[in-house]
């Protein structure tokens, strides 16, 4: 971590607080009080800390204050025998409140038999319990998410048939998931007066926040859902979803579904050919767009790129809520033109929601791949209830809740949210505007967000701004983040913005999956940047360089593979072998088949994980392999002035050892030769990782290419890099 103290807690004096940026009075009278907790805590450093993170660190300290008693506070904490030290600590009453405590301390005895105690001791062999027993897990969840059966399943998981490694789950079962998430359900206290979404348009952020409750959803999403029809769309139809996450987009992509159409999702930061990219694999008939997005104060083009990429007819929403400020191609719609045609058949409000099979398509989504064209991955009906599954059982989302998550419907994460939230009878936050400003953190504030969800380059921004200084952000229970390793001291900083009352829950997962394989938990103790536990009904491994699983429970690094029955996962492909990629050359676990997934993962001591970025992340460097994430973590602490870093490995030209490349974001101010970086880097990497790391060359850029999520995107810079580098050759010629 950064400022990382040679000081136990115990020989803090006044002038390592007034460092920090207390004044000599403050540093006294926080001296005397933690001399008092030191008194009366004991010596177990978790003790100490959490005395002092609940009762003594204040959100207005200064953050290197909050660093160095973390520090301090684990000054002698053997990360080697003891894992990662943790940081929030469950309380056995708010556990029991939770989804996850209330089904613990109903079925607990019933499954784990007398062994067991409570939610908290007895969470990992619950967890493991419901890895063994997925069906029976699931079938509990169901009847608390408020899922509409119209036909309901044989059974919740057949595994009879060999072909299908993952099982087929709730075979017979004949639903659609978008009326799920628009009808109350009693259990769950979901009501036709629940609030469904609350939203802001960036701009106006002294205004109230805005709502819709589940009947105004419902209707608005009927009134879509006639309009596609009466447009000439069909049952089956592939329609695109191509703009920002707005309340537009929601109403949108439940609309597609409801019609039991199938939306293809597409983030609205593709360029005009991967947008045709996707709406020729996915044969999309149609597509639903803006006109341009408001986005930090700027105008962005969009429907100029939907032209470009000659997709299918669209439908096009004015950004500004007005009229569409573009000329149209003969065929497309306007969202006025659209609507009004179905209201002049009387056909607005009232729809029937179309019921299809549970393995029928809803939603088409892609990854983001490293070669040639993006995976699509279809999901069905089902896979959504996973959705709702892990936001029931590791974000705890319950009836009252507000989640918000900057994302967008072309990554999985913004359908996530969708399901996470309505199945639980939760509301979805949505913020029409860049979540990197403060705007967005006082809509945070105004919307009462009780689950933050992020990506940890988003929160390395906000702590770097100061941006969020002031906001009362204490309606929040917990933050998710996903989408890259993350960051201790960004977490951290994150916890100490809600005076460390809630954890940081990590999750990793993939597209794939529909949610997460691993997580955090509000039963366990969280560390700073690790996973607590595998996800609920889910089982990992981790295998070595020849594939072979290494021992449960044994510190390890590797790649993860997962034991094929899990719920909600793919099971095909609609440009690719599905068996091959995830199947093929895969070994058997305890006499079951394991599924390739690609990320590289590490246990370590404790029982907590840590994610090394994907494996086309890690790269080759003079025969050892090296993860960018470890790379980047000690070059964003070379200097100062760096803001962020990407490591590259790019080969040379004429063959040979990849060479690494650091590329760098300043913050403002005087330049700094390429060289002095380069040397600074390299002493970093030497000192803090490696001295068999070499680094090639140095680039500065204004910024790194992302994901709409914020997720950095290290192939697009390697080919970048590639594509210079043969220019370069060319020109000399």
């Amino acid at each position: 971590m950064e400022d990382r103290v040679t000081t136990s807690i115990q020989d803090i004096g006044l002038l390592d607080l007034q460092r920090t940026g207390l004044s000599p009075s403050e540093s006294r009278a926080f001296l005397d009080q933690l001399q008092k907790v030191l008194n009366e805590a004991g010596k177990s450093p978790p003790a100490i800390w959490e005395r002092i993170s609940t009762s003594l660190l204040k959100i207005e300290h200064p953050d290197p204050l909050h660093q160095l008693i973390y520090n301090s506070t684990y000054h002698n904490w053997d990360v080697h025998k003891l894992g990662p030290p943790p940081v929030w600590f469950p309380k056995l009453e708010e556990a029991n409140c939770t989804n996850i405590g209330r089904f613990m301390n109903l079925k607990g005895r019933t499954y784990l038999g007398p062994s067991y105690k409570n939610p908290i001791d007895s969470y990992s062999a619950f967890q493991k319990w419901s890895a063994a027993h997925p069906d029976i897990y699931l079938e509990h969840v169901l009847e608390e998410m408020s899922v509409v059966f119209h036909q309901r399943p044989k059974c919740i998981l057949d595994t009879s048939d060999e072909k299908m490694p993952g099982g087929i789950w709730l075979p017979g079962s004949v639903f659609n998931v978008a009326e799920s998430c628009l009808t109350p359900h009693r259990k769950i206290n979901k009501t036709d007066d629940s609030v469904a979404i609350i939203w802001r348009d960036e701009g106006s952020d002294d205004m109230p926040v805005k709502t819709l409750t589940i009947k105004e959803l419902r209707a608005q999403v009927n009134r879509v859902a006639n309009a596609l029809q009466i447009a000439g769309f069909k049952q089956g139809d592939a329609i695109g979803i191509d703009m920002p996450m707005t309340v537009y987009a929601v109403i949108s992509y439940l609309a597609v579904i409801l019609a039991g159409m199938v939306v293809v999702s597409i983030a609205d930061s593709f360029v005009a050919s991967e947008i045709a990219t996707r709406c020729r694999i996915s044969r999309a008939k149609g597509i639903i767009t803006q006109d341009h997005i408001l986005r930090g104060g700027k105008r962005l083009p969009l429907y100029s790129r939907v032209v470009e990429a000659n997709a299918p007819k669209a439908l096009v929403i004015p950004a500004d809520a007005k009229s569409v400020s573009v000329q149209l191609r003969d065929g497309d719609l306007s969202w006025d033109q659209f609507l009004k045609a179905a209201d002049k058949r009387g056909r607005s409000e009232m729809f029937k929601a179309v019921t299809v099979p549970g393995e029928a398509f809803c939603n088409i989504l892609f990854s983001s791949g490293t070669t040639g064209e993006p995976k699509a991955i279809p999901w069905s009906h089902i896979s959504p209830l996973r959705c709702g599954m892990d936001g029931w059982g590791h974000q705890d989302i319950r009836s009252g809740d507000v989640i918000a998550w900057p994302t967008n419907l072309g990554w999985m994460m913004g359908p996530f949210v969708v399901f996470a939230a309505l199945l639980n009878g939760g509301a979805m936050a949505v913020y029409n505007g860049s979540p990197l400003g403060r705007g967005y953190g006082k809509f945070m504030q105004d919307a009462k967000v009780t689950m933050q969800g992020c990506v940890p380059s988003l929160v390395k921004s906000w702590r770097h701004s100061s941006c969020m200084d002031g906001l009362d952000w204490s309606s929040l229970r917990c933050f998710s983040s996903t989408g890259e390793a993350s960051s201790a001291d960004d977490d951290l900083w994150l916890m100490s913005k809600i005076a460390y009352k809630g954890p940081v829950l990590e999750c990793c997962g993939g597209t794939e999956l529909a949610a997460a394989y691993a997580g955090g938990s509000f039963m366990q103790p969280q560390a700073l940047a690790a996973f607590s536990t595998q996800s609920m009904s889910n089982t990992i491994v981790i295998l070595d360089d020849n594939g072979n699983v290494y021992p449960e429970d044994q510190p390890c690094i590797g790649e993860v593979a997962l034991v094929a029955v899990n719920f909600g996962a793919s099971s095909t492909l609609l440009n690719a072998d599905h068996d091959k990629v995830y199947y093929k050359g895969m070994p058997l676990y305890k006499g079951k088949r394991l599924r390739r997934h690609g990320d590289v993962f590490e246990r370590l001591p404790g029982g907590y994980y840590k994610a090394h970025g994907r494996s086309d992340d890690t790269m080759n460097l003079g025969g050892i392999k090296a993860s960018a994430v470890e790379i980047e973590r000690v070059c964003n602490t070379a200097n100062e002035r760096v803001l962020e870093t990407a490591a590259i490995a790019i080969p040379p030209l004429g063959g040979g050892p990849e060479q690494l490349v650091i590329m760098a974001v300043l913050k403002d101010g005087p330049t700094i030769p390429l060289e002095t970086l380069r040397k600074q880097f390299a002493t970093a990497i030497s000192t803090k990782l490696t001295p068999l790391f070499k680094v090639s060359s140095v680039e500065v850029v204004s910024e790194f290419p992302r994901t709409a999520s914020n997720k950095l995107l290290r192939r697009v810079l390697r080919s970048q890099l590639i594509a210079r580098q043969k220019e370069s050759v060319r020109s000399k010629l």
